[in-house]
């Protein structure tokens, strides 16, 4: 069942928001049956994890005296799940944080995530926070929050990772205003690359048990999601620390299971990865992409740079040649696979020639779909130590971002251009009343446009795509 989006306010609580000067916002309807219900508002910023951690959070909150709205709205209750990959998904935080305190002074706010736990302390000065969560507890929200009213918690909890994390153990019943469902299959990375923090946000690497994952997807799929995203810190380390509990089982094995549950549902589901690092992309995998059609054949690829010795200095599991060798493989096993992935530009020591080396790669690779990020340094990681003569200027780095994202759109469009004419699997997600349309994310990834009366929002249908539109393929149904 939908969460309610519905704002309701007690009626002494009227007075209590006009004395603290919320000028300009709309006024909160007043439903006096539900006086007695408070609303819990959670803005989510960063990866999928975080997504269904959230989705956990909410869920555990909704009794009889607390109902979910959108963070956007008036609330009683405002988590805030954060991210700290960069710098400025730090000021994103610190900025989020500061509109809910604003939007209602008097709610209670709750910093949690990925900054909560790397910096508590800048959390905890931001005017308006009640608590710092840290990772460790994050799950535990509804658990505390009784304590949190009456005053009896410390403002910061932020622990030891490596001695708890918040792991799930409840089954998520829906996604709030998702078509396809999050699911997390692993949690922490061991890897420690030498511009990245989320190793020591996340703690190490820890892989939830099969029955659990099958279970929550069974869970989903009954509820009538047709896709179901696998995610995870580190998704391809799946499994690495169960083997030391006497199990034996790593992405591909669980992947299999997953594929050979049978569900009664009506819309068959896919499934489709989040990030993955090119050493996890084995033969194994492979040859499971190229034989289950309902494994989505898109890959969002973990690659940051095509330079070899930047790759060494960034410490990744790879070389540059590694990532071409397993990508070629995958293309001729996989004819209409689409690729994206994640580029880091303006790492310390990077020269020109080894930024154009990541564009050639990209090019060669066909990675039509680059997410592309400017280095920022993160204070604790090795690559923040590098001297400032080493570091590559802001500005460069700005420049050669806006470089490969202007590059890559001529990828985009041969892309477009060559699926015209193919016949895919679509899944409709939100109509577009304007243009007579419904929004589609095909199997492969590419964003299609279908007439709003021939297709049924959430349920995969056969289309062939017939033109292209704007950076989207315009489809007809066949089925």
């Amino acid at each position: 069942m939908a969460m309610s989006t519905t704002t309701y306010i007690k009626p002494e609580q009227i007075s209590r928001q006009s004395r603290a000067g919320l000028a300009g916002n709309s006024a909160p309807e007043v439903t006096a049956l539900n006086a007695d219900v408070k609303r819990v508002g959670i803005a989510t910023l960063g990866c999928k994890v975080n997504t269904f951690e959230s989705e956990l959070i909410a869920q555990a909150l909704q009794t009889d005296q607390w109902v979910s709205v959108p963070h956007s709205e008036y609330a009683d209750l405002y988590v805030v799940n954060t991210c700290t990959v960069t710098r400025e998904a730090d000021r994103q935080a610190r900025q989020t944080v500061r509109k809910l305190v604003k939007q209602n002074p008097d709610a209670l706010v709750i910093v949690t995530g990925c900054y909560a736990q790397m910096d508590p302390e800048a959390c905890a000065a931001i005017p308006g926070v009640d608590l710092v969560l840290g990772n460790d507890q994050k799950l535990d929200v509804h658990r505390l929050l009784p304590q949190l009213e009456q005053g009896a918690l410390p403002k910061v909890m932020v622990g030891d990772l490596d001695q708890h994390v918040s792991l799930p153990t409840e089954l998520l019943t829906h996604f709030e205003a998702q078509t396809r469902a999050f699911v997390q299959i692993q949690q922490g990375c061991d890897q420690g690359c030498t511009f990245c923090i989320i190793h020591v946000a996340r703690g190490p690497s820890r892989s939830l048990l099969p029955t659990l994952i099958k279970r929550q997807i069974q869970r989903l799929v009954l509820a009538g999601y047709a896709e179901v995203v696998i995610c995870g810190v580190d998704l391809g380390s799946y499994g690495e620390d169960l083997a030391a509990n006497g199990q034996t089982v790593n992405l591909v094995d669980l992947l299999k299971e997953i594929l050979a549950l049978e569900v009664e549902a009506n819309n068959p589901f896919r499934i489709r990865l989040s990030s993955i690092d090119p050493a996890h992309i084995t033969d194994d995998l492979i040859e499971l992409m190229a034989s289950e059609p309902r494994l989505c054949p898109h890959i969002h690829l973990s690659l940051q740079s095509g330079d070899t010795l930047i790759l060494k200095r960034m410490k990744r599991r790879y070389d540059a040649n590694v990532v071409r060798t397993v990508i070629h493989k995958l293309r001729s096993k996989v004819p209409h696979l689409v690729m994206s992935a994640d580029v880091m530009v303006g790492f310390p020591t990077e020269t020109a020639e080894q930024f154009e080396a990541t564009w050639e790669l990209i090019k060669e690779l066909d990675i039509a779909y680059p997410h592309v990020f400017s280095y920022s340094e993160r204070d604790g990681t090795p690559a923040a130590r590098i001297p400032a003569s080493k570091q590559v200027p802001v500005a460069e780095r700005k420049e050669r971002n806006r470089l490969i994202r202007e590059r890559a759109v001529s990828l985009q469009e041969r892309l477009l251009q060559a699926s015209v004419g193919r016949d895919v699997w679509v899944l409709p997600e939100n109509s577009e009343p304007v243009t007579g349309m419904r929004s589609a994310k095909a199997e492969d990834s590419l964003p299609v446009l279908i007439p709003l009366e021939q297709s049924q929002h959430g349920v995969w249908q056969k289309v062939r795509l017939s033109a292209v539109s704007n950076g989207k393929m315009i489809a007809q149904s066949i089925t």
